[in-house]
């Protein structure tokens, strides 16, 4: 419990490419225990492993890691070859040097470049997809390179801000969420900022480490981490472990002496960066609702009680307001 949501947007995103090729994907999204209503709800959302099945199901129809979102495909295995490649770098910047230059030797391949100016590096993704109307593999493509980079010198690399070529989409809350960084839209190109030092970094992961990684990989890279560096996410790590434990979650007293500020400082530092104690108890409780109708078998009744409904009614109002349909009609469509 308490692994964050995903929205529809990249559920649908996500399966552009299959459908363009012509690609039932009712039946991938049944593989995935995805109601396939659902994506007709712009308040819905699924779970990280509803997600992951999807996901591996497209990957295994489209045999092409770029989903068919791409102008050609691109040979499963592609990737790691691009990882064991850079893996015998001496440092970070030679490594996504060479990185670009691997896929730049495939046609359609993603167009990366690593920019530098004064004390601030820039990764870009400059070209996009041609089939990736909802940019969503040029996401990806940035937020794979992130964690990949970060994994390889052992520490993360904290990014000052993410930029991306096109207005702001009906989602883009998620962003500061995926990205940890303040975000901007409608920039010149798709690309990530950090300091410069980072590009000296040791690489310090061996031939054994990245077998291991790639067994998981991509979707462990796409995950979002819980980073923690946030007020928000201080917050909701409180009230996720909290309701691990008890259905009362704390007030926001409680938690704000947990983390040694005013109750007064706490709600401004949460106003600043978006959000409200009262937003982050919803979509705590709204995650885990999600997670044990589609992972779970546990009795709807006994999950409202547990999430600190004193009443069924009033979870089956919350879970309509956050998803549009039912936990009944939930669980009964995601096979839980």
């Amino acid at each position: 419990m308490g692994m964050r949501t995903i929205t529809v947007h990249h559920v649908r995103a996500v399966l552009a490419g299959a459908r363009g090729s012509g690609i039932d994907t009712v039946p991938l999204l049944q593989e995935a225990q995805i109601p396939p209503l659902l994506l007709g709800d712009d308040r819905a959302r699924i779970t990280p492993a509803q997600f992951a099945r999807l996901f591996r199901a497209l990957y295994r129809t489209t045999q092409d890691e770029f989903l068919g979102l791409g102008a050609l495909p691109s040979r499963p295995g592609t990737f790691a070859m691009m990882c064991h490649a850079s893996l015998g770098c001496p440092d970070l910047g030679a490594a996504t040097v060479r990185a670009a230059a691997f896929y730049g030797l495939f046609p359609g391949g993603p167009e990366l470049a690593l920019e530098v100016e004064g004390g601030e590096a820039r990764f870009t993704v400059p070209g996009g997809f041609a089939r990736d109307e909802d940019h969503f593999l040029s996401e990806c493509v940035l937020a794979i390179w992130h964690r990949l980079s970060s994994w390889l010198i052992g520490r993360r690399i904290p990014l000052r801000h993410a930029s991306f070529c096109y207005p702001p989409p009906p989602h883009e809350a998620e962003y500061e969420i995926l990205f940890d960084c303040p975000v901007r839209f409608g920039a010149d190109r798709t690309g990530a900022a950090f300091d410069a030092h980072w590009l000296t970094a040791p690489l310090v992961r061996d031939e054994a480490a990245l077998d291991a990684m790639l067994r998981r990989a991509p979707f462990d890279l796409l995950s979002r981490p819980e980073y923690g560096t946030t007020v928000a996410e201080q917050v909701r790590r409180s009230l996720t472990r909290q309701l691990a434990r008890t259905p009362a979650l704390p007030a926001l007293g409680e938690v704000a002496a947990r983390l040694a500020v005013s109750p007064a400082t706490l709600r401004r530092r949460l106003r600043e960066e978006g959000t409200s104690f009262q937003e982050l108890k919803d979509h705590v409780r709204r995650d885990a609702a999600i997670a044990g109708l589609a992972e779970g078998g546990e009795p709807i009744a006994e999950l409202a009680a547990r999430l600190g409904f004193s009443e069924d009614t009033a979870f089956h109002r919350a879970f309509r307001r956050w998803t549009g349909t039912t936990p009944g009609a939930y669980r009964m469509a995601s096979g839980g």
